[in-house]
């Protein structure tokens, strides 16, 4: 069978791996930029993604560039705590929470793929421009430096981000992705450490808000942390906000310049950044099918969700996982790819929708809704009961819940076994 992988990301990446695990031959990786480069910051994979790189023999390779957060802690506007909680294998998983950066991660799968499926397996500048499928064949177009090239395959999947090109040729009338208002700074900077180093922090509300986490303890044991900073606007600034555009940092850190806890200060933490990239915070809505004779979607092509519970690239793995074994366990393509979106297409609908209502991060939204100017006592404003089950209602929806995920078979399909 041949397969052809729309996306060179951290998606199309490890369903390449997955499928040549699964037994998978003739697999080849299509990818519009001429050079692959560590772009972007950090972002987190959640034990049941660490699983399914664990399940692929990457780990030790992801761990080697990554940090291990053991506790997530949510403060409001003032620095108070709202709720803190175990992460990783401090809170009973049998794999790890990772803190990487971005590029460094897709460059150690790019490393991979090259060794284990060869080192032509990945075509650099080639550009989708065209995708014919029918219940026999696919055939995508590719705009190359050499002009237009055809290529036959068995399988088409779209793992090329929120941009998808594969999603625009399905769902032409779509427009662009849908805004909500936030604009999204993110920078990674070294500042000296805070808490007990290996925190994940998130503080504020809806409206503005500070996330930062650890990714490398340095020799005189300071930390370099990736940040996001949040801004709420009337919704037209985050419309025109460029992907990925550099900005000045001094502004940004006077959003924050009354943000300065006896545990960290975050304008210093700001103004620190080696550089700070503006994105607005978008998503996609929900898709009535993914799949189209030969071709299906995958990650952010499929379900492009905002970033509340850091689980973008997580989802990704999972897709990838879970198509690689719906096809090598199923009788057919058809039925393992109607066995792989029937799996996929709710979950990760479920999941955006709890995304649009803050994720896990909505306890600092009650907290400012119900205390604005703090609190004596997080329990006087919000009942320890409903941060569990917030915290816990999440981790159900997004597929890693501790004794869930800790018994879930496998998504190894050597093994013979389903999720």
């Amino acid at each position: 069978m041949t397969i052809a992988i729309i996306g060179a990301g951290i998606g199309g990446l490890v369903t390449a791996l997955s499928l040549h695990e699964a037994g998978f031959g003739d697999i080849r990786v299509y990818e519009r930029v001429r050079e692959l480069r560590p772009l972007g910051v950090g972002i987190n994979l959640l034990p049941h993604a660490v699983r399914e790189l664990t399940e692929l023999g990457l780990r030790d390779e992801v761990e080697a560039i990554a940090a291990a957060p053991r506790r997530l802690s949510y403060y409001n506007r003032h620095g108070q705590p709202i709720w803190s909680e175990p992460r990783g294998t401090a809170a009973g998983y049998r794999w790890p929470q990772l803190s990487v950066h971005r590029g460094e991660l897709q460059l150690a799968l790019v490393e991979a793929v090259r060794t284990r499926l060869g080192a032509e397996t990945i075509r650099l500048g080639h550009r989708l421009t065209g995708l014919d499928t029918t219940d026999e064949r696919a055939r995508p177009v590719f705009e190359t430096s050499d002009g237009s090239v055809p290529v036959d395959a068995d399988l088409v999947i779209g793992a090329d981000g929120i941009h998808s090109a594969v999603r625009a040729l399905r769902f032409p009338d779509e427009g662009a992705p849908r805004s909500n208002g936030l604009t999204l700074w993110r920078g990674t900077a070294v500042v000296p450490a805070f808490l007990d180093g290996t925190t994940m922090i998130m503080a504020g509300d809806d409206q503005l808000k500070f996330v930062a986490y650890p990714l490398r303890r340095e020799a005189d044991g300071s930390l370099t942390v990736n940040f996001i900073a949040e801004q709420r606007s009337d919704g037209s600034r985050a419309e025109t906000v460029d992907w990925n555009r550099q900005v000045p940092i001094a502004p940004i850190a006077d959003l924050f310049a009354a943000w300065r806890f006896d545990w960290l200060d975050v304008p210093a933490v700001i103004a620190n950044a080696h550089e700070l990239l503006e994105y607005p915070m978008v998503d996609r809505d929900p898709l009535p099918r993914w799949t189209f004779g030969r071709s299906t979607l995958l990650g952010d092509a499929a379900h492009a969700m905002y970033p509340n519970g850091s689980n973008g690239a997580s989802q990704a793995i999972i897709d990838a996982r879970t198509l690689a074994y719906s096809l090598a366990t199923s009788g057919d393509l058809a039925d393992g790819l109607r066995r792989y979106e029937e799996a996929r297409r709710p979950a990760t609908a479920d999941l955006l929708a709890l995304t649009r209502q803050q994720g896990p991060e909505r306890v600092m939204v009650l907290a400012h809704e119900r205390a604005p100017e703090g609190f004596a006592d997080i329990e006087d404003v919000i009942p320890a009961s409903e941060l569990q089950e917030i915290a816990d209602g999440y981790k159900r929806t997004a597929g890693f819940h501790p004794e869930a995920l800790n018994t879930r078979p496998s998504l190894d399909a050597r093994l013979g076994q389903g999720a």
